[in-house]
């Protein structure tokens, strides 16, 4: 056997080791896989996989020759970990939204609490107006400490436990901080797979097959786009490729980091308890 047929015969091997390395990548990053990427820092085996990807990528011998098969399975890694992204930043934006909701409440319950162990004259109005706001069981707490005649009863104790526990609960956010952090561990994974794995794709030519497949896909999203702009005001969402070249998936990675820094300035996320995925 030739010397050359040997590094043939190598190159296939490490053509289709690479292409089972990028599906091991993307179902560590899908939300419906049960193996999942949990906390990206310790995760070394998902780094390691990232890692050979990018080098095969960049030390490739013949860029020209790249292999059409592993230029389009690291392209479609690349769109499903941008489109991720996209979702989980959706996904962090509403959680605040409802964290800011549950503080708000909390200050809403707060008022009303005083209302009632005060026992101020319109103390039954505006528990009335609390029903708008809080459900069935904290409505009725509420009456029973309204109509308490005496504050060392147990029911008035217990009842103040209830509304007491119900605004730490509202305040403290437990379970939507669990969320948060769950979400900014996957959200740090595909960035980290959108800067390492994107941007070395950038030094390689698109395959022809993979050039044809790509104007055909500009051409529909050009009249696709078209058709939106006379039926709407609103501009046409460019393509994802579009938003990869222009560096906006590379600056997302600080993202969630903003947001975190303005809307979060109170208290720090607890760190990830995830585990290692091997």
């Amino acid at each position: 056997m030739s010397k050359s047929g040997i590094v043939n015969v190598r190159m296939v091997i490490t053509e289709e080791k690479i292409l089972s390395n990028i599906d091991k990548v993307q179902k560590l990053i899908n939300p419906k896989s049960k193996k999942q990427i949990v906390q990206l820092e310790d995760d070394t085996y998902f780094k390691d996989l990232v890692e050979s990807i990018k080098t095969y990528l960049i030390e490739y011998p013949k860029k020209k020759n790249f292999p059409a098969s592993v230029y389009k399975a690291s392209y479609g890694l690349v769109e499903f970990a941008t489109n991720q992204f996209e979702e989980n930043t959706k996904k962090i934006e509403e959680l605040i939204r409802q964290r800011e909701q549950n503080i708000a409440l909390a200050g809403k319950l707060k008022e009303v609490i005083d209302v009632v162990v005060n026992k101020e004259k319109d103390w039954k109005d505006q528990v009335k107006k609390a029903e708008d706001d809080f459900a069935e069981d904290i409505i009725e707490t509420l009456t029973i400490v309204g109509k308490a005649k005496s504050t060392k009863s147990q029911n008035y104790q217990d009842a103040m436990k209830l509304l007491n526990a119900r605004v730490n609960n509202l305040e403290s956010n437990l379970h939507i901080e669990i969320d948060m952090e769950r979400i900014e561990d996957r959200s740090k994974a595909l960035s980290y797979i959108g800067i390492e794995i994107a941007d070395a794709l950038k030094s390689i030519p698109t395959p022809i097959e993979e050039a044809e497949e790509q104007v055909v896909e500009q051409v529909q999203e050009q009249q696709v786009e078209q058709q939106y702009e006379q039926e709407t005001t609103f501009e046409a969402k460019p393509s994802l490729w579009q938003r990869f070249k222009n560096s906006k998936f590379v600056r997302a990675v600080k993202a969630i980091t903003r947001i975190r820094i303005v809307l979060d300035y109170s208290d720090a996320l607890p760190e990830g308890r995830g585990e290692n995925n091997q």
